[in-house]
C-alpha cells in the first residue's frame, strides 16, 4: 500500500471544507447538546468509515476506465460540487433527535450512526471522495477523507458554537466551492493536454 502525502492533504482539505457547512456538522452539534459527545463521535465516525469505504470502492472502479474518461468525469463532478457549494446559502437543515435526551453508549452510538449513515448517501463529500479515489489513489484518499469527516464531527461537538459565531459558514462554502471549481478546471485541462 503506497501512501501519497499530497493526496492525503488534498482529500483532507477538500472534504473538510465541503463538510463544514454540511447538515452532518449541524446534526453532530444538535446531538452533542442532548447526548454524550464522545458517544456521538464514535457513532458518526463509524458511519463515516463505512461511507468512505463505499466511496473509495466506487472510485477505484472508476479508476479502471481510460484516463481521459476519469479526468472528464472528475471535472464534471468537481464542477457539480463547486456549483452546489457556491449556490447554497448556508442550509439550516439540522438533523434532530426529536428533543429527547438519549443516554447509554449503544443508544447514543446507534442514533448518531444512523443519522449520519442515512444523511450521507449521495452527499457531496461521498461523491468527492469517490472522485479523488479514482484519480489520487484509494488508500491516501480514504485516510484524508476519513480524517476530515471525523475532524469536522469532533469540531462540531467540541467547538461548534464558537465556529458558528466567529466564521460565517457561507464563507467556508465559498472557499470550498472555489477550490472545487479550480480542480474542475485542472481536470479539464488534463483531459485536453494528456
Amino acid at each position: 500500500m503506497h501512501l501519497d502525502p499530497l493526496a492525503i492533504v488534498t482529500a483532507f482539505g477538500l472534504i473538510f471544507l465541503a463538510e463544514l457547512p454540511d447538515k452532518t456538522m449541524f446534526a453532530s452539534l444538535a446531538m452533542g447538546t442532548r447526548m454524550r459527545p464522545l458517544y456521538v463521535w464514535f457513532g458518526t465516525s463509524t458511519a463515516f468509515a463505512v461511507h468512505v469505504a463505499i466511496a473509495v470502492g466506487a472510485g477505484s472502479l472508476l479508476g479502471m476506465l481510460p484516463g481521459w474518461i476519469v479526468k472528464l468525469a472528475s471535472a464534471l463532478m468537481f464542477g457539480f460540487g463547486a456549483f452546489m457549494l457556491l449556490r447554497s446559502g448556508g442550509d439550516d437543515d439540522e438533523e434532530d433527535t426529536g428533543g429527547k435526551t438519549v443516554t447509554g453508549f449503544w443508544p447514543v452510538f446507534s442514533t448518531a450512526f444512523m443519522a449520519v449513515f442515512i444523511s450521507e448517501w449521495g452527499d457531496l463529500t461521498q461523491i468527492t471522495t469517490a472522485n479523488l479515489a479514482a484519480t489520487n489513489g484509494t488508500a491516501s484518499t480514504a485516510i484524508g477523507s476519513f480524517l476530515a469527516l471525523t475532524s469536522v464531527s469532533a469540531l462540531a461537538l467540541v467547538a461548534g458554537r464558537f465556529i458558528a459565531k466567529r466564521v460565517p459558514l457561507k464563507t467556508v462554502q465559498r472557499i470550498g466551492g472555489i477550490c472545487m471549481a479550480g480542480l474542475a478546471v485542472w481536470s479539464l485541462v488534463e483531459v485536453f493536454t494528456g
